[in-house]
């Protein structure tokens, strides 16, 4: 297995979730039209996401810090209602055609290796359900997770993390938070994680490299999903 390891021998894990952009797909970036188009629809101001929040934030945190960025004043409930109906509406049209869209390399050979391990498996994201499921249609990946928590549970992903462990919990009977593996692509997803105190597997698939994701604290650190996986 070619990884960065903390842990010598690790057990093999009883369920294991993921995050989905950067980690499992790259969608071209259709996260961010998306959000600039809800925003030039509703307000007339085509907002870059990326000029006001960083990866691995939350879908409620990216619209509150760039709402509060461009408007100069926190949305209403209204608003933030319309303003995220407008986002899934967009990217529910555009992830269909973006043409940068891929799944990421070892991502389904090993969600395939996983479950005939016997292996459960669910998703934890910081975007919104309906955001979070929509990026998985065109990889028909959608088909391999029994659940999940979002964004849309929490804007602290520590807090939904902890929900995804409850979740699994109920499904798999006598699980500890040390059983759960969770996959991801940003120091917040080792942060998230080590706080919810399963274990933290980062992959450098995304903007982050094995050495930033081993000092945010990822327990294992793996190069792609191609790499292997811990406890397998």
């Amino acid at each position: 297995m070619s990884a960065i390891s903390k842990v010598i021998s690790p057990a093999k894990p009883a369920v294991v979730l993921f995050d989905i952009d950067e980690t499992l797909v790259h969608t071209g970036g259709s996260g961010a039209r998306s959000w600039k188009a809800a925003f030039e629809k509703l307000y007339g101001i085509p907002a870059d996401i990326g000029e006001h929040s960083s990866a691995g934030e939350t879908d409620p945190q990216v619209a509150m810090a760039t709402f509060r960025a461009v408007l100069h004043r926190d949305p209403d409930a209204d608003e933030l209602g319309r303003l995220y109906a407008q986002y899934l509406l967009h990217l529910a049209d555009d992830i269909r055609v973006s043409e940068g869209y891929r799944v990421l390399p070892g991502a389904e050979s090993l969600i395939m290796s996983l479950l005939e391990g016997g292996i459960g498996l669910g998703l934890v994201s910081g975007a919104m359900e309906g955001a979070a499921r929509t990026k998985l249609i065109p990889a028909n990946l959608n088909r391999f997770f029994v659940f999940g928590a979002y964004g849309s549970d929490s804007p602290d992903r520590a807090k939904l993390t902890g929900l995804a462990i409850e979740k699994a919990a109920r499904l798999h009977g006598n699980l500890t938070p040390g059983q759960v593996y969770v996959v991801g692509d940003t120091p917040h997803d080792m942060d998230a994680t080590n706080a919810a105190g399963a274990i933290s597997v980062g992959v450098a698939s995304g903007h982050y490299t094995t050495d930033e994701l081993q000092a945010a604290g990822g327990k294992f650190v793996l190069s792609s999903l191609k790499d292997g996986f811990p406890g397998l």
